[in-house]
């Protein structure tokens, strides 16, 4: 009975040895089941991390790809096979980036227009520009016609100056016996600006002025100096208002020596209130009223 007893104790010792070992075994599998649930967790925590960061990834290349294709008009494989621009020393290309950014935003807002207004003012300048080279052009052709019409003026003139300066000398002389009267330019180098003076020095007297003669001597220059252009310059009619109302009987036959001579050549007409004059004359015409009536014009021939 002992040894049953003890054999049973023994075996009972045994199974629960057993049952402690198993026991501690199943301790040991619970925690390691732990320390997988605890990985586990870790592992699906860190994917669904890698899961944002891809997508954040992701939405990020995208941005960049449309901001390549859109700020640089090209193709993102295009963008990365560009060199880089050359740096300066000590600067990284982050930086250089952060300094361009800050002259872009100094530069301020872009215009969307500025290429279409380019182009309308490029247009706009070409055609301004072709229109200043025809004036260019048109201004030296002009230069070439004034230049042209200058020296055919010089030559006119000068020609004429000498013709009427020659005339002038004999008529003065011939209208004052004795006298000397001559033409003077002003200013002999410049005959497109130069001005004429009239000198005129009759018999007995030493002044050259005009203003020094009396009323009738100024106008028998005058008439001299008409009629050396008329000489000069023919024409078939002259016509003349009241010309030798300041002349004496002297001087009044003097012009009318002159006028017997122009009357070879061209016709005058005179305007005149002196008797004499129209007794020279082939025809006169007059103005008359009788009295309450109107006035008529009337012609006389001169026998």
């Amino acid at each position: 009975m002992d040894t049953e007893l003890s054999r049973l104790r023994a075996r009972r010792e045994r199974q629960s040895a057993a049952t402690r070992a198993v026991a501690a075994e199943l301790d040991a599998h619970r925690a390691r089941r732990s320390e997988l649930d605890r990985r586990l967790n870790e592992i699906r925590e860190l994917l669904g991390r890698s899961d944002v960061e891809e997508a954040e990834l992701k939405l990020r290349i995208e941005t960049l790809v449309d901001r390549i294709r859109g700020e640089l008009d090209a193709e993102p494989e295009v963008a990365l096979a560009t060199a880089l621009p050359p740096l300066e020393e000590g600067v990284t290309p982050r930086a250089r980036v952060r300094e361009l950014e800050g002259e872009i935003r100094r530069m301020g807002p872009i215009n969307p227009l500025a290429l279409q207004e380019f182009e309308e003012l490029d247009e706009r300048h070409r055609f301004v520009s072709d229109q200043l080279q025809d004036v260019r052009k048109g201004r030296r052709e002009l230069n070439k016609i004034i230049r042209a019409v200058d020296d055919e003026i010089v030559a006119v003139f000068a020609a004429a100056f000498a013709d009427v300066s020659e005339n002038f000398e004999k008529l003065f002389s011939t209208l004052f016996p004795g006298g000397k009267g001559r033409l003077r330019l002003t200013d002999p180098d410049d005959l497109l600006a130069t001005g004429v003076e009239l000198e005129a020095r009759p018999s007995g007297k030493n002044v050259r002025k005009l203003s020094l003669l009396s009323g009738g001597e100024r106008s028998l220059t005058a008439l001299a100096f008409l009629f050396a252009i008329f000489r000069s310059r023919p024409s078939p009619f002259y016509v003349m208002d009241e010309v030798e109302a300041a002349l004496d009987d002297v001087n009044l036959h003097r012009f009318l020596d002159l006028v017997a001579e122009f009357r070879q050549e061209a016709q005058l007409v005179i305007v005149s209130h002196q008797k004499r004059t129209m007794e020279a004359a082939d025809c006169l015409y007059g103005v008359t009223m009788a009295p309450g009536g109107s006035s008529r014009v009337v012609s006389e021939k001169v026998a």
